[in-house]
């Protein structure tokens, strides 16, 4: 019996890669869509339903717990700025996702940030490892990086929803502020 591995899904794109990888190295896997930072409520939907399209592309299994923001904004504080807050954000996400994984039975728990070249590989490294050490569920970490653009230009092949920010209100005002710059 394969092992089965329960992948924190934050869009549509970044799955395609390690969700292909992780098969490939005989693990059964499940998605895990808990994004409460995703702003505003119309963007979370979007990103869902790309999900739930790729999910019908390639037959995935995939768990979509509830939308509430409120569990994002309680999470960070007033913690608004930069590297601080996705670190806290990140943690939110793993960890909901490695209680998932203790719950339903899984043997392992990933996410698809790890694909992003623009997220911290080292600090979620981290963080998966504290979360794993304190629900012991192993959390298996590869470096996704290099199926980023590869996966990308299939979702936009497959007419699948690519996304232009991270996901919080704060990523969506930072994008806005340096498109405005640039256009100066």
């Amino acid at each position: 019996m394969s092992s089965k591995i329960l992948i924190h899904t934050c869009c549509a794109p970044c799955l395609i890669w390690p969700q292909n990888l992780l098969k490939e190295k005989g693990f059964q896997v499940a998605g895990f869509f808990y994004n409460p930072n995703i702003h505003p409520q119309e963007e979370y939907q979007r990103r869902r339903d790309a999900v739930e399209k790729l999910s019908q592309i390639n037959g995935a299994e995939m768990i979509y717990p509830g939308y509430d923001p409120n569990e994002y904004y309680q999470a960070i504080g007033n913690q608004k700025e930069g590297k601080e807050r996705c670190l806290i954000c990140w943690s939110l996400r793993l960890q909901r996702t490695a209680l998932n994984a203790l719950e339903r039975g899984f043997s392992h728990f990933t996410t698809t940030l790890l694909v992003s070249p623009h997220q911290d590989q080292d600090s979620l490294k981290k963080i998966g490892q504290d979360i794993s050490a304190e629900t012991g569920v192993p959390f298996y970490w590869e470096d996704f990086r290099s199926g980023y653009r590869l996966a990308h230009q299939q979702a936009k092949a497959e007419g699948i929803y690519c996304q232009k920010y991270c996901g919080c209100e704060f990523s969506l005002t930072e994008k806005n502020d340096r498109k405005h710059k640039v256009k100066r």
